[in-house]
């Protein structure tokens, strides 16, 4: 039995990924800091097939050891320090476990088995300030945060890595990936949260940013299929993983608020204070090459993604 090891379990890609390599019949194996803490944020039915281990994204000798003793097949580092908001917080720590940290993944592997597939979760904050849209896997990187910057590091490494020392290494430049198990500090969940807050009278407004900035969203259970993808391949590459379309926050309002019924115009405020600046060329993906060359195709689409984070949230809030 393949034994994959997840770094960073407990977020939405990391529950997502271990419930589609269940399927596969891979043993798995997740890394996390705490392993209290991971229990009690995992799903009780996913809690009961894999195993836990405690890992820490600045030893690299402690990595050393448990790739030593677990020998997996697959590594995927779907672990980072910060996110939306908070990609200016902290750029120190950004840096070490975001960026310098997958240096230490990559040296671990080469300790201990150059045959382990180890693929990297990088982002679409690389791009940055884009000089093209959309943006592929040829377009430059230009990243305006700590969080981009740190990424980008650990993408340098992987393709290093691959190439000087012949790991089989690969990049996923992700670009937005939503779903019910996405954490409240970003706008989509922030969102279908309110909305079903909403519902139940328990709350009668919401403040956002700019209604009109967009963004390429996508599922995240359809992106993590895409990373294990990559994994299959024989030839280790990076590819983005993109929807190839954007919509407003606006739009997201009306198909939440319209998901009960209700008129996104009778409850949100834009808040002047919360507004980010909007990209100058759009932030889009081009995930051509991952289509053709891995076959892979989004299955839930922007619609359905957003009613199912809202009816996700409703259930939560009744439960």
């Amino acid at each position: 039995m393949k034994i994959a090891l997840i770094i960073g379990i407990t977020g939405q890609d990391g529950s997502y990924l271990a419930e589609l390599l269940l399927t596969k019949g891979y043993c798995v194996v997740g890394a996390v800091r705490n392993i209290q803490n991971a229990k009690e944020s995992l799903p009780t039915v996913l809690m009961q097939r894999i195993e836990l281990v405690v890992w820490d994204m600045l030893d690299q000798c402690r990595m050393t050891e448990i790739l030593t003793e677990y020998r997996p097949a697959e590594i995927y580092n779907l672990a980072a320090y910060s996110s939306g908001a908070g990609m200016f917080n902290d750029a120190v720590d950004i840096g070490e476990v975001n960026g310098l940290a997958v240096a230490r993944i990559l040296d671990a592997i080469r300790a201990v088995d150059t045959n382990i597939r180890f693929c990297q979760a990088s982002s679409s904050e690389m791009f940055g300030n884009a000089l093209e849209s959309p943006q592929s896997e040829t377009t430059p990187f230009r990243p305006r945060t700590p969080y981009g910057a740190a990424k980008l590091y650990a993408h340098s490494m992987t393709q290093i890595y691959r190439q000087h020392y012949g790991l089989y290494g690969c990049s996923a430049i992700l670009f937005n990936h939503e779903s019910p198990r996405r954490g409240l500090g970003f706008v989509t969940r922030k969102i279908t949260h309110a909305v079903a807050k909403i519902k139940l009278g328990l709350v009668n407004e919401l403040y956002l940013g700019n209604l009109d900035a967009r963004r390429d969203w996508g599922f995240a259970g359809d992106y993590v299929r895409a990373m294990w993808l990559m994994l299959q391949h024989p030839h280790a590459d990076d590819y983005v993983v993109a929807t190839g379309e954007t919509h407003s926050v606006r739009e997201l309002c009306e198909i939440a608020f319209g998901h009960f019924n209700l008129d996104y115009c009778d409850y949100v405020r834009e808040d002047s204070a919360s507004y980010r600046p909007i990209e100058s060329v759009q932030l889009v993906g081009n995930s051509k090459k991952v289509r053709n060359q891995l076959g892979w195709i989004p299955e839930v689409g922007f619609h359905e993604m957003v009613s199912l984070m809202v009816d996700a949230d409703l259930r939560k809030l009744i439960e």
